[in-house]
């Protein structure tokens, strides 16, 4: 029986020494081989490095004008605001040119008795306080009459032969007087002018 037990031992033996010897030499046959490395590097063409460099050309292109692009809108966002600020209350200052106009009415108008005159004082005072916040605000009156007729400042209604002092294309006559904010015009003085 031992020698049953020998053999079958011996067996064992031999198949694991058959197993093992192809793994060591393939283990060896791994070693002697030279190492790939893992990433292999490809030798590019002539006609593929132009294409590569056209390429990050047009890249470079669009990225000069995306950013080129961006600075303009900057720019232009830039100089809204500042035009948004230098004409801030232009709308306000519309509004308030007809109250103007009326309170001038109203102190062209002749008070006789005592109760006249005190309500055109007190007009007056309004008149007075209402146009030094204006020109406080930079809206101003624009000056016509004498002045030589320009379309960008004065809406002609009227035109009238020149007299012998007078030269033409000159305003003789202001009907509405005209305001502007700053370097804009709210409106127009509507004139007369010598022809």
């Amino acid at each position: 029986m031992a020698d049953k037990q020998q053999a079958s031992t011996d067996d064992q033996t031999a198949a694991k020494a058959a197993t093992t010897k192809p793994d060591s030499k393939a283990e060896s046959a791994k070693e002697a081989a030279p190492k790939k490395p893992k990433f292999a590097k490809k030798v590019a063409t002539a006609a593929e490095v132009d294409e590569l460099k056209h390429k990050a050309s047009d890249f470079e292109d669009k990225y000069l004008r995306a950013e080129a692009e961006v600075q303009n809108m900057q720019a232009r966002f830039q100089k809204e605001q500042a035009t948004l600020i230098k004409y801030d209350g232009q709308q306000l200052a519309k509004d308030v040119l007809p109250v103007i106009d009326n309170l001038e009415r109203a102190l062209a108008v002749e008070a006789t008795d005592e109760t006249g005159k005190q309500l055109k004082k007190g007009v007056q005072m309004t008149y007075d306080h209402l146009e030094d916040a204006l020109k406080r605000n930079h809206v101003t009156e624009i000056e016509a009459i004498g002045k030589t007729f320009d379309p960008t400042l004065h809406q002609a209604v009227q035109s009238v032969p020149a007299e012998k002092d007078q030269a033409a294309e000159t305003v003789v006559k202001v009907l509405q007087k005209g305001y502007q904010l700053k370097d804009r015009v709210l409106r127009p003085a509507m004139v007369v002018v010598a022809q």
